[in-house]
């Protein structure tokens, strides 16, 4: 399945803050450490059952401070606020990347919803 490749490149842009990943195929996708950092795959954010996981705000200046490969499957991102214990599967990170502006609305609704906000 190609959305399960990983990508052959991996830059991390701290500049413009993003994650950039290039794909065989010519894809490439910039990804916002605050939209890797509030949709991370932990338990801790995603909660340990069903439902929308635990809401994290004030990550609009976290920076993405290590990465690490993890088996031929995953990225361990490391972010500035010592968050580090989410694995990025290939397919997950490939996922956010074609639907990043779904899931950014989806995260700014549930912010407004819920009273919280993206400043730390």
């Amino acid at each position: 399945m190609s959305s399960a490749q990983p990508p052959v490149n991996i830059r991390v842009r701290k500049q413009s803050r993003v994650l950039e990943l290039e794909y065989a195929d010519g894809t490439r996708y910039q990804l916002a450490f605050e939209l890797l950092r509030v949709y991370s795959p932990s338990a801790e954010v995603r909660g340990h059952g069903s439902g929308p996981g635990v809401l994290q705000t004030g990550k609009r200046d976290v920076a993405i401070t290590g990465v690490n490969s993890v088996g031929n499957y995953a990225l361990q991102l490391v972010f500035s606020d010592g968050h580090d214990s989410g694995l990025f599967t290939w397919h997950y990170l490939r996922e956010l990347g074609e639907q990043q502006e779904a899931y950014w609305q989806r995260y700014l609704r549930r912010l407004a919803a819920e009273g919280g906000s993206r400043e730390g």
